[in-house]
């Protein structure tokens, strides 16, 4: 077995048991695209057991995030069918190792999206966007780990909820957020603090899922967190609401 074959078996099981896992950085150098074709190894360890790709998610979508861990370009990781939470449902947080939701904006797309293209022709793809969270996850122990370590952990994504979509054609350049956890307002931001637009993340979708054939019609692509993000707890009901577009919703249970 390679080496990329054995890191990817292994944060494939402790994705699946929720255990943490040493960095693989800390064993010898891994560079991006190394850690990308990890993740894409993973990932097909999931597809083999039932699971169906439904679309893509960005990370580092700050331009904050992307000084601090010092890249020029966003990071993406894919979303399942078995990853997706009821919208006013419950997760189960023995699932995960170090849970944290962040609020998001996601895109239903329409039609397919490969490469590069415009913003205007990123919009002409979709068919509906909505208020979203991620439930992010780190396999790693104490929650540290350096950028190729995130990126083969599928980019740490690990589930998601989305709530009511609504037209693609309204402004969401600029719309307000807040996160409330059992009533109480825990972050306060705005879909801007996602590259400045969120349909910047949309065009950087299309040339990071080019690698893997484009975005495809029915897809959702969760455009990035727009606030930090909420390490959760038992028995925590975390709402996010997004200015015009509505509010979602979830329950963590034990």
């Amino acid at each position: 077995m390679s080496t990329l074959a054995h890191f990817a078996e292994v944060v494939d099981e402790a994705a699946r048991t929720a255990t943490a896992i040493p960095q693989f950085t800390e064993s010898g150098p891994l560079g991006v695209e190394d850690a990308y074709a990890v993740q894409a190894l993973s990932m097909e360890r999931r597809f083999a057991r039932g699971e169906k790709l439904a679309g893509v998610k960005m990370g580092l979508t700050s331009r904050a995030k992307m000084i601090q861990v010092g890249v020029n370009e966003v990071i993406w990781g894919r979303l399942t069918d078995a990853m997706r939470l009821e919208e006013g449902g419950a997760l189960s947080k023995k699932r995960y190792v170090h849970p944290r939701i962040e609020p998001e904006l996601a895109f239903l797309m329409k039609r397919e999206l490969c490469g590069t293209v415009s913003p205007a022709e990123a919009l002409a793809a979709v068919e509906a966007i909505a208020p979203a969270m991620e439930i992010i996850d780190s396999r790693y122990r104490d929650f540290k780990f350096a950028l190729p370590d995130v990126i083969a952990d599928n980019s740490s994504s690990s589930g998601f909820v989305v709530g009511p979509w609504g037209r693609p054609d309204q402004d969401f350049s600029n719309l307000g957020i807040v996160v409330e956890v059992n009533g109480r307002v825990v972050q306060i931001g705005s879909t801007a603090a996602i590259l400045g637009h969120p349909l910047r993340s949309l065009v950087a979708a299309a040339r990071a899922a080019a690698s893997i054939g484009g975005l495809k019609p029915g897809w959702i692509v969760l455009a990035g967190g727009a606030t930090a993000a909420h390490p959760l707890s038992v028995g925590e009901s975390v709402r996010t609401s997004v200015q015009n577009l509505g509010s979602v919703s979830i329950k963590v249970a034990e």
